[in-house]
């Protein structure tokens, strides 16, 4: 788990986050930006931002497995929306998944995303300790 906080001197956030987190020891991994579709590309929740959110972070903890990670390996995530008003209700999502101390994130709002029955999409890195990282998932080191 990241060792995240919120120092003084800056507003304390609002939501399911944290200002800043440290890089705990291990092997950093890179997540693409999910959105909500299952593994056969069917959107989950059409028209429904949570449900959406919901299943971007399944997607997320999918692929963290895959990797020997779990949610709480996350340091930081981006997440874009296309309208801000369901926000709220994608906090109560996100703590669902995570507990605190919350990764930092960032959040952004866009016209857009590359298909427009998507509502949401979150990308994330996440730093897994070694010990847990599968043996056919350890990265060769080139020298």
């Amino acid at each position: 788990m990241a060792d995240a906080f919120n120092p003084p001197g800056v507003a304390v956030p609002f939501g399911a986050f944290s200002n800043a987190a440290w890089q705990p020891p291990g092997r950093v991994l890179h997540l693409a930006g999910q959105v909500g579709v299952d593994e056969d590309w069917n959107l989950v929740g059409p028209g429904d931002m949570v449900a959406q959110a919901r299943q971007t972070l399944e997607n997320l903890q999918s692929i963290l497995r895959g990797a020997g990670g779990e949610m709480d390996d996350i340091v930081s995530v981006i997440v874009y929306v296309t309208e801000m008003a369901p926000l709220m209700a994608v906090h109560e999502v996100r703590k669902e998944f995570f507990s605190e101390p919350y990764p930092a994130s960032t959040l952004v709002q866009v016209a857009a995303l590359v298909k427009p029955e998507f509502l949401i999409e979150i990308s994330a890195v996440a730093v897994i300790p070694e010990e847990r990282i599968p043996e056919d998932r350890i990265p060769e080191t080139r020298g």
